[in-house]
């Protein structure tokens, strides 16, 4: 939606940067990603992937929702109306926070919005906890263990996900799927497992 919230991630990882006196090649040498990477980003020519997001905060000291515009404390209630989520592009979709970001708890629930073609990349996906999958547009092929799953409008998919899994978009035109990953350990970050693929 267009009046949802955007994020600009550039203007706040470059603000986290000169407020933490890290230079552009300190933070490529701690965040593993190019120099020339956080620059784009950072001039908002090049759109990060949650798992660069997770990779930047981790090298700048900071939590996540930083780069959300979001409170660092978790709350306990989240409460969001539809023009208040947090929006951020990834190559070949969007994707959109439902308050996971925020919470207290052990639960990311998202939307993600994914172009023809989109996928999750050629290797399978691991993490813990349990992955839960809704589709409300389009077509998208969930392959678990080897076993394809085509979900179409209103079908779902609930799996552990600690099973090898993989995502595409399989129509011909764009899906929207709702995904709630829950119950995954400390410090596990099954979100960023998930966006691997689309690092700048």
């Amino acid at each position: 939606m267009s009046d949802e919230r955007a994020v600009n991630v550039g203007e706040t990882i470059h603000r986290l940067r000169v407020a933490r006196n890290i230079s552009m090649r300190s933070l490529a040498n701690a965040s593993g990603l190019s120099a020339n990477a956080i620059s784009m980003i950072e001039r908002g020519a090049a759109s990060p992937s949650v798992s660069t997001l997770y990779k930047l905060a981790d090298a700048l000291g900071a939590p996540v929702t930083a780069f959300f515009g979001t409170p660092e404390s978790p709350r306990q209630v989240i409460f969001l109306k539809a023009n208040g989520r947090s929006r951020v592009p990834i190559p070949r979709g969007i994707w959109e926070g439902l308050g996971g970001e925020q919470f207290v708890g052990r639960v990311e629930p998202f939307v993600l919005t994914l172009d023809t073609g989109a996928d999750s990349g050629s290797h399978a996906m691991v993490h813990t906890g349990h992955e839960f999958v809704f589709c409300l547009q389009g077509k998208v092929e969930y392959e678990v263990e080897g076993q394809p799953f085509l979900l179409t409008p209103g079908d779902s998919l609930l799996f552990a996900a600690h099973l090898e899994h993989q995502w595409r978009n399989a129509g011909s035109m764009e899906a929207n799927l709702l995904i709630l990953l829950s119950g995954f350990d400390d410090g596990d970050r099954p979100l960023a497992v998930h966006l691997k693929k689309h690092n700048p």
